[in-house]
């Protein structure tokens, strides 16, 4: 360990940082590691009454008390574990630098993520979703088919704003996205989103092979913040749920596809997920849902 394991951690935490950096991670992710190795560095300042804190602090007992702090004080469990992941990419670094010998961290397990149920609309929502043609403008109609292609293939926000005109088969009703890890998969598109679709390319007026199959009033590609704002706008209209955004129509694809009786393997590759378990929190929300049903039909439930 030698003189490196004596330096402050506050020092080490520099060095870091723009390791960070150099693997070109964003701000925003470089600043949560900082958040939360500070955090960490102000435990050990505690533990050491207020003395400097220093490498050879960064013990697998100091940590496992750190994470009890934090779940005493009711931090969420997806927080203690961003924190804990933190910590250990710090402590290899430490590792790395010769600040520590071995990894603390090694053996060390965050508390399991609760699992939430994902929101979806329900039936009636989604018929007050769809009601009325949508207007004819072609802002309107672009609108419309974005929420219709949406709700009929579950892909991915950044799978719908990446499609470009050539990734559609209007007249087989297919659509080819490009998924997570670059896994290329086909998907099924229903009438009402194609008839939505071929509406909206009719008004377009910019002509151009490979254009993007959804722009901004510019005539570039629409982004997924562009996205994110028309059917959060929208959702909120028909809606009281407070997650409102892209992955709700996502949600709801999957949750009526399964309460219709699909098979769960089958809305496994329509939705592109590598692990069927992804796809089974899905059967927990149609079983809640049964639940649900029971209670107000059965007289003695």
């Amino acid at each position: 360990m030698g003189r490196a394991g004596r330096r402050p951690v506050g020092e080490h935490l520099t060095g870091f940082l723009g390791e960070l950096r150099s693997r070109g991670l964003s701000t925003h992710t470089i600043s949560a590691y900082r958040r939360d190795v500070l955090q960490f560095e102000s435990f050990l300042r505690d533990l050491r009454r207020d003395e400097t804190p220093v490498a050879r602090d960064v013990t697998p007992k100091a940590i496992r008390r750190f994470v009890a702090s934090l779940s005493a004080a009711r931090y969420a469990r997806r927080t203690v574990q961003r924190r804990l992941a933190s910590v250990r990419s710090f402590c290899r670094y430490l590792v790395s630098h010769d600040a520590l010998d071995r990894d603390p961290t090694v053996g060390l397990s965050a508390p399991r993520p609760e699992k939430r149920l994902p929101s979806f609309l329900r039936r009636r929502e989604v018929e007050r979703l769809f009601a009325g043609d949508g207007g004819s403008s072609e802002r309107e109609l672009r609108d419309r088919a974005i929420l219709e292609l949406f709700y009929s293939t579950g892909i991915r926000l950044s799978e719908l704003a990446g499609l470009s005109e050539e990734n559609l088969d209007l007249d087989g009703r297919l659509v080819r996205v490009l998924g997570k890890g670059d896994r290329e998969r086909v998907v099924p598109v229903g009438r009402a989103a194609v008839d939505a679709v071929r509406r909206y390319l009719r008004k377009r007026t910019d002509e151009g092979r490979g254009r993007p199959l959804f722009t901004n009033a510019r005539g570039g590609r629409l982004s997924t913040r562009g996205i994110q704002r028309i059917v959060k706008k929208r959702l909120e209209q028909v809606s009281e749920a407070r997650q409102l955004s892209p992955h709700v129509l996502r949600h709801t694809f999957a949750t009526h596809m399964l309460d219709a009786g699909a098979d769960l393997r089958a809305v496994q590759e329509l939705l592109g997920h590598a692990s069927l378990s992804s796809t089974q929190i899905y059967t927990h929300v149609t079983t809640a849902r049964l639940k649900e049903i029971y209670k107000k039909a059965h007289p003695r439930a």
